[in-house]
């Protein structure tokens, strides 16, 4: 790991990306095609994703659940439109014993289930299967649940935390009296996920609703977040879905109102995966490896002391002691939507390892996007300072001793803003609008368009085929910079009532 052996991301981002992933020891694959391993460094980032959302979901009145992974192949025949939109990628559980007969292991033909039993895709066949149980009257609802569970889509095309066979998230499945209390739920779930990811994964995206044609399978109304990967590429980073009372009604799930009516519940379900860790990867970091932001890395502060003998590394660690007691008290404070103004302690490592080179040692940390850095040896002491290097501009500063702790403070702070602010105008500096087809195709290539559509699913579908373009979302800013006076589709010149987003996406 003394010398990283990835491409540059303008030599070829897609093979820089897949050796980062692996170099920086967030992942690797498995013997499952498709499917990978999330090594330990991986998942401390996923487990400070996972918890500051799970926070936010508590917060907000949510309780955490678990159900079945495996679902009766009868359920999916229940909601037409969502098995449609899952009957290609289900994996299908047919048998449920092995037999071994001459040193060889078969599946055992008298072993056959009765029904089927796919692997969990999504969860809402089964969950709402058992909701009919819980909601009878209208003192059960709102029912708010989360469950965090993993997933089965039998993907033909697999790129690590990207889309694999198999991978994590957590589902929300909510139950409501009324409709209008159903979609508050879907835009407050939206945006709980915003102020996770502009103020913690340090990403800025779009905010808006799918079509008809790209929404979820089953649901009425689908709001979205699509940010601008550094390829311009989008990436659709999570979704919060309307559903109505498709699956209420499919399931029976029925509950006494106050005026001692019978009625369906109205539904959400909304989801965010491992696939945050890909957007996180894609969004921030440069070709010497990772670049975390401070409020989900892992690790804050690296400490490399630079000795020889036994005696040289004692009097490093007796010298770090104040100020690694002062630090202790200290902490990076980030403001949030739905948590507050909340403190996260900073997290120091000191590297003792003899075996490692002080140079090997900076490659590593730069690689696994430590925020910052100090190298400490004994000159360093005697002149009363400390260098460190700061990961998201690869700049070095001499400090005084007595300016350390507040000076690492202040930093990591300022790291997180700047690498939000950096994001949001990456996206921004490649924003086109366009009135006109040929402009469209044109500037595609090089970031996202905002222009006119005429609503029809025909449109969208010959975009797609002649461009490899896609409606991301269909903003809730109407984005009127511009605009011209008479809004007409740039393909069929008929009326449009507002600008949407195009992109090639992942």
């Amino acid at each position: 790991m003394a010398k990283t052996t990835f491409p540059t991301r303008e030599d070829n981002f897609s093979e820089w990306y897949n050796r980062l992933v692996v170099e920086a020891g967030l992942a690797e694959t498995s013997a499952v095609r498709g499917s990978m391993v999330i090594k330990p460094y991986g998942f401390a980032i996923w487990e400070n994703i996972k918890e500051t959302l799970d926070s936010m979901f508590k917060a907000t009145g949510h309780q955490n659940a678990y159900f079945p992974l495996f679902i009766p192949k009868s359920f999916f025949s229940k909601e037409a439109k969502h098995v449609e939109g899952f009957a290609t990628e289900c994996a299908v559980v047919t048998h449920y014993r092995l037999k071994a007969e001459n040193g060889t292991i078969d599946v055992d033909p008298e072993a056959k289930l009765e029904e089927e039993l796919i692997v969990r895709p999504t969860s809402e066949t089964i969950i709402w299967s058992q909701y009919k149980n819980w909601i009878n009257s209208h003192r059960d609802l709102p029912l708010l649940i989360n469950q965090r569970a993993n997933v089965v889509r039998w993907e033909l095309r697999t790129r690590m935390f990207l889309r694999t066979a198999e991978f994590l998230w957590q589902e929300g499945h909510t139950a409501h009296s009324t409709a209008e209390e159903a979609i508050e739920e879907a835009q407050l779930m939206h945006a709980v996920y915003q102020d996770l990811f502009q103020n913690f994964l340090a990403i800025d995206g779009v905010m808006g609703e799918k079509s008809e044609n790209e929404r979820f399978a089953g649901a009425e109304n689908t709001f979205t977040i699509e940010p601008m990967m550094q390829d311009k590429k989008a990436l659709q980073i999570c979704t919060s879905h309307f559903l109505g009372q498709n699956f209420a009604k499919a399931f029976d799930v029925t509950f006494t109102n106050k005026e001692n009516k019978k009625e369906h519940v109205w539904a959400t379900s909304w989801g965010a995966s491992t696939r945050m860790m890909g957007g996180l990867i894609l969004s921030h970091s440069d070709d010497k490896g990772l670049v975390l932001p401070p409020a989900i890395a892992p690790v804050h502060v690296a400490i490399v002391p630079i000795f020889k003998k036994e005696e040289d590394l004692t009097a490093i660690e007796e010298y770090l002691a104040p100020f690694l007691s002062e630090l202790d008290r200290e902490s990076i404070k980030i403001s949030s939507a739905f948590l507050g103004d909340i403190e996260l302690p900073i997290n120091i490592q000191i590297d003792t390892d003899d075996q490692k080179s002080p140079g090997w040692k900076y490659n590593e940390y730069e690689l696994k996007g430590v925020p910052l850095r100090i190298g400490l040896g004994k000159r360093d002491m005697e002149n009363g300072e400390f260098e460190v290097y700061r990961r998201d501009t690869q700049t070095k500063e001499i400090v005084p001793a007595r300016k350390l702790t507040q000076y690492l403070v202040n930093t990591l702070e300022d790291i997180q803003k700047n690498l939000h602010k950096k994001n949001l105008e990456h996206r921004k500096e490649h924003t086109y609008f366009v009135d006109n087809y040929d402009d469209f195709k044109e500037k595609i290539e090089h970031g996202f368009v905002m222009a006119h559509w005429d609503g029809t699913v025909e449109t969208e579908l010959k975009i797609k085929e002649e461009t490899k373009a896609t409606i991301r979302c269909i903003p809730f800013d109407n984005y009127l910079e511009g605009q011209t006076a008479e809004w007409k589709c740039i393909v069929t010149n008929k009326p449009s009532t507002q600008r949407v987003l195009f992109a090639k996406a992942y």
